[in-house]
């Protein structure tokens, strides 16, 4: 996965999603997602699991995205 396709994602993700950009297998996220050793923040809502895209880019080495369209201070 590229720093844009990160980009794009917006501010989460699912547990599919960023196993891909970890290079994780899918069960294997879920397994560890449920164990709670997934290497960044993942949040159970029901039971979908979310993973906020900062902890993700973190774990990836890359900086945050820069905001398009916003007003400079």
């Amino acid at each position: 996965m590229t720093p844009e396709e990160l980009d794009a994602l917006g501010v989460s993700t699912d547990l599919r999603t960023a196993a891909r950009a970890l290079g994780l297998s899918v069960s294997g996220a879920y397994q560890l997602a449920q164990k709670g050793e997934f290497p960044c923040r993942v949040i159970r809502a029901g039971s979908r699991y979310i993973v906020p895209t900062v902890g993700l880019r973190e774990l990836l080495g890359l900086t945050a995205p820069v905001a398009v369209g916003g007003d400079a201070a």
